[in-house]
């Protein structure tokens, strides 16, 4: 009986096509803006920071990063950045774990990830607006509480326009864009693995301390990185709500870049340097962290 291959057989069988050069067409677009806005800003930020304003080559950018307001602008724009990483990643993935695993109604799922897509990207002078109509010395929030409870939250030392009052600010981007990177990581949670666990005899605080917690806590690290970087570059929220008056790197840079007084394009552009190279490395850990948890997830 002769022997006939399906045509599903024969298609395994066709040796792979060499690539076509009508196949790069698709990936054009994106290879021309990275070039185009990534690449290339890169390579003027890394040369204009090797000159000084009469054109000429230096290395004085680079040492005036080592001078105290500038490590001490790097260090407070580390510290608001990591306290509303750590902060907005421990809450969104409570508010993750609470739609997904913690049995709330579907509709509640769909309503915090929809609101999650538009908060994340809601920053700048709106974000910085809508959190001074609310509590600022005269927002609402805060008339109410001191009208209706005898609350005053600026006497209580509370301070919109201070560190803990943009970390707050910040903390409104911050927690739904943990929402939605942890969400499919926790749908990723395979319920054999709890069964398997249980019927050992294992509870389940020792299910999430020995089973969910190691193969979720890649993907935690990780989005709380993203999140470090997310607030590391943050700019027009921090400038709209304080005018300034921290003393953030990105502002910094604004400064000196198109400032009347501290105008000095090149030590901004080492400035830029120094945060390029920050968030390199952030997101360098983060994309390590991420291949480990899917290499868990696909088992």
């Amino acid at each position: 009986m002769p022997f006939h291959r399906s045509p599903r057989d024969a298609r395994q069988a066709r040796p792979a096509l060499p690539s076509s050069w009508k196949n790069w067409l698709g990936v054009l677009p994106f290879l021309l803006f990275t070039a185009l806005f990534i690449v290339l800003p890169s390579v003027y930020l890394l040369v204009g920071a090797f000159r000084d304003n009469a054109g000429h080559f230096t290395l004085k950018n680079f040492a005036d990063l080592f001078t105290p307001s500038i490590l001490s602008a790097y260090w407070v724009t580390i510290r608001i950045s990591l306290v509303t990483a750590v902060l907005g990643g421990l809450f969104g993935f409570m508010l993750a774990y609470a739609v997904t695993i913690g049995g709330l109604p579907r509709w509640m799922r769909s309503a915090l990830l929809t609101f999650s897509g538009v908060a994340s990207n809601f920053a700048g002078v709106p974000l910085a607006f809508a959190f001074i109509a609310t509590l600022g010395r005269t927002g609402m929030v805060t008339v109410l509480l001191k009208h209706w409870l005898g609350l005053n939250l600026y006497d209580r030392g509370f301070n919109l326009y201070s560190f803990w009052g943009l970390s707050v600010t910040y903390l409104y981007f911050q927690f739904p864009l943990m929402v939605l990177i942890i969400t499919p990581a926790l749908e990723g949670l395979r319920r054999e693995w709890r069964e398997a666990a249980l019927n050992l005899g294992a509870s389940s605080l020792e299910y999430w301390r020995r089973v969910a917690l190691p193969i979720l806590l890649p993907s935690i690290l990780g989005a709380m990185i993203l999140l470090f970087g997310n607030a590391f570059g943050a700019y027009a929220t921090a400038l709209s709500l304080t005018g300034g008056f921290i003393n953030l790197v990105t502002i910094v840079i604004g400064s000196q870049i198109k400032g009347d007084i501290l105008y000095n394009p090149g030590l901004g552009y080492a400035l830029a340097m120094g945060m390029v190279f920050v968030m390199a490395g952030a997101m360098g850990i983060y994309f390590l962290l991420r291949r480990r948890s899917e290499r868990w997830l696909r088992r």
